[in-house]
């Protein structure tokens, strides 16, 4: 099990892509409040950059993050001294809750850890009799990878870049290889979708007249065609 705190310094500073980071950070988690809705519980697996918390935060009653790094835990403190939900520090492996969640948010976790399968069979025993399991990664075969592979520009569509081991990345996903994931836990897909489907480089989208327009659309046309999208969004339950 890698020290966390030896890729924390990745989280505490932008993010390379900024404008991509935003942008997904800031709509996967309206997609996940507009089909679930409030509920009682929820945790989330990981800080990263903190994006997400204040969209989680508001739609639960009682939010809890478990972060491995205690640098990004001390971090997001100095960024956010108004935050009043729980954060434990602990590994996904090992940490315990002391009463279980209506919701469960994995967003770009699984792709960092050992065995995916069993984290989430281990997180799904604490969910509640009706709870869901939210799973958001990088998909591999995006239409910019699909792209990059007939090009030449990479020669494996799983392949992992040097960012992927800079930010503590093992795997890269596809809609196939995450639905087997999610099975093998003993867990079923209720819901899946695309997140920005991005048909041309950053640097040519930056040229496009209304970009903030454009990337919405994006996002929006990328919820029917998750096979082609950047990354993808899996709602799963065991009820």
């Amino acid at each position: 099990m890698q020290n966390l705190d030896d890729v924390a310094s990745k989280y505490l500073q932008p993010p390379a892509v900024e404008i991509e980071n935003d942008l997904i950070m800031n709509w996967y988690p309206e997609r996940v409040a507009a089909r679930l809705g409030h509920v009682g519980r929820l945790l989330e697996l990981g800080l990263g950059h903190g994006y997400t918390v204040p969209y989680f935060t508001a739609m639960c009653d009682d939010h809890v993050v478990v972060e491995g790094s205690g640098k990004v835990i001390e971090h997001f403190r100095a960024q956010n001294p108004g935050y009043a939900g729980t954060l434990a520090e602990g590994y996904f492996e090992t940490w315990e809750p002391d009463a279980p969640f209506d919701l469960i948010v994995m967003g770009f976790v699984l792709e960092h850890v050992d065995d995916p399968v069993a984290i989430l069979r281990r997180y799904a025993g604490f969910l509640t009799p009706n709870g869901r399991i939210v799973i958001a990664v990088p998909n591999a075969k995006s239409m910019n990878r699909r792209l990059g592979l007939a090009m030449g520009m990479i020669d494996d569509i799983y392949a992992l870049n040097e960012t992927d081991h800079i930010l503590g990345h093992q795997r890269n996903f596809c809609r196939d290889t995450l639905r087997e994931a999610v099975e093998s836990a003993g867990l079923s897909v209720k819901n899946e979708e695309g997140i920005y489907l991005k048909p041309l480089p950053l640097g040519v989208l930056k040229t496009l007249d209304d970009m903030d327009a454009n990337l919405r659309a994006m996002c929006e046309v990328g919820v029917d065609f998750p096979d082609l999208c950047v990354a993808l969004l899996v709602e799963a339950g065991t009820a």
